[in-house]
């Protein structure tokens, strides 16, 4: 059961991230239901391989619900454009990888969530910016008062999707390479 919740889990990672450019909505959904599932994966012995509290779990389904609530109050012409999104995305994936590199310098759980989240989200900021300068993305450049809307619209659902992944790799790191 463990290896079927964990493949599970994977695949609803990678549904969550090719969802994001035209379903940006069930990007969040989908990558909370991967945490949850990893979660509930458990070796033979009865511990879990990602140990997730309940307190942990709560957070991350609020934090799930208000970024879709958010979006489905957006105008929808800003909801529909996936214009730059696999830059947002690639960024805060790549924000994240460079987040989860600071185990190298500080086992605490909490610092390294923060660090993780704080690497994404520049990652995201990074990602539209590196779009901003291509021809299909002079529209949001940062001098046309449309680069901040279009980063809360795009760049805010991708940092919640990619940290709940980026969550349960500071729990595999913390749990498996540092203790």
């Amino acid at each position: 059961m463990m290896i079927f919740l964990i493949i599970l889990s994977v695949l609803l990672w990678i549904a969550s991230f090719l969802a994001f450019p035209r379903r940006i909505l069930a990007s969040p959904a989908l990558s909370f239901c991967a945490l949850l599932l990893l979660s509930m994966a458990k070796y033979p012995g009865g511990y879990p391989v990602v140990p997730l509290s309940s307190g942990m779990t709560i957070s991350w389904l609020t934090i799930t619900i208000v970024v879709m609530l958010i979006l489905i109050l957006q105008n929808p012409a800003i909801r529909q454009q996936s214009r730059g999104t696999w830059y947002v995305l690639l960024g805060a994936l790549a924000g994240m990888a460079v987040g989860l590199m600071a185990y190298t310098f500080s086992a605490s759980l909490n610092l390294l969530y923060g660090i993780m989240i704080v690497a994404t989200a520049v990652g995201a900021a990074l990602g539209l910016l590196i779009f901003s300068n291509t021809p299909d993305g002079r529209l949001i450049a940062p001098g046309s008062g449309h680069f901040f809307k279009y980063l809360l619209a795009k760049g805010f659902p991708a940092l919640i999707t990619v940290a709940q992944l980026g969550i349960a790799c500071v729990i595999l790191i913390v749990s498996h390479l540092v203790a």
